[in-house]
């Protein structure tokens, strides 16, 4: 039966099981997943298993992107997979900031993640080309927790607890609500 044909039938009329043929082709076609990455565990912190925590983290291309405790405080680390090695993040954490939850845009130039200083949350967006770290929750008087990043980084998503409960915000790279 050629597709033409197929398509003309109402899905109700097929076997219940193959209204699910879309996605049973795309898990099969990812053979190599689930896959465990194996790095080695080195105890000086230097790459990406350490005696440390290693929380949340996030995947992008050949970048993972997660906090750890590596120095006495909970900061973002950025791991390049394809060069097994940790990346340097300067102006990223600061020693007075506890930071969590970092997600990185798919060609691993933004990071965005939650920073806590003083009791107060907020999100940060920041460049790794330039080294700009940019506050994109400064003015919001909410707490803020679990952003998230777009492919290009141009849009990132977070829950904020403005008025007793949690909602989605969705602001631009530049730190404006989008509606």
């Amino acid at each position: 039966m050629d597709t033409t044909s197929f398509s003309r039938f109402p899905i109700k009329q097929l076997h219940p099981w193959l209204k699910f043929l879309p996605l049973l082709t795309l898990l099969t076609s990812c053979a190599s997943y689930p896959k465990v990455l194996n790095f080695p565990y080195d105890t000086g912190g230097r790459g990406l298993n350490s005696p440390n925590s290693e929380l949340t983290p996030h995947i992008a291309s050949e970048y993972i992107v997660f906090t750890s405790d590596r120095n006495r405080s909970q900061d973002v680390y950025l791991f390049d997979a394809s060069r097994r090695q940790l990346v340097e993040l300067p102006g990223l954490n600061a020693l007075d900031a506890t930071a969590s939850d970092p997600a990185i845009s798919e060609d691993g130039r933004y990071i965005v993640y939650a920073s806590s200083r003083l009791g107060r949350s907020d999100i940060y967006l920041y460049d790794r080309e330039t080294g700009l770290n940019r506050n994109l929750t400064e003015g919001l008087q909410a707490q803020v927790r679990h952003p998230t990043i777009n492919g290009d980084g141009s849009i990132i998503a977070f829950e904020a607890n403005k008025d007793g409960q949690w909602d989605i915000l969705v602001y631009d790279a530049s730190g404006q609500p989008l509606r």
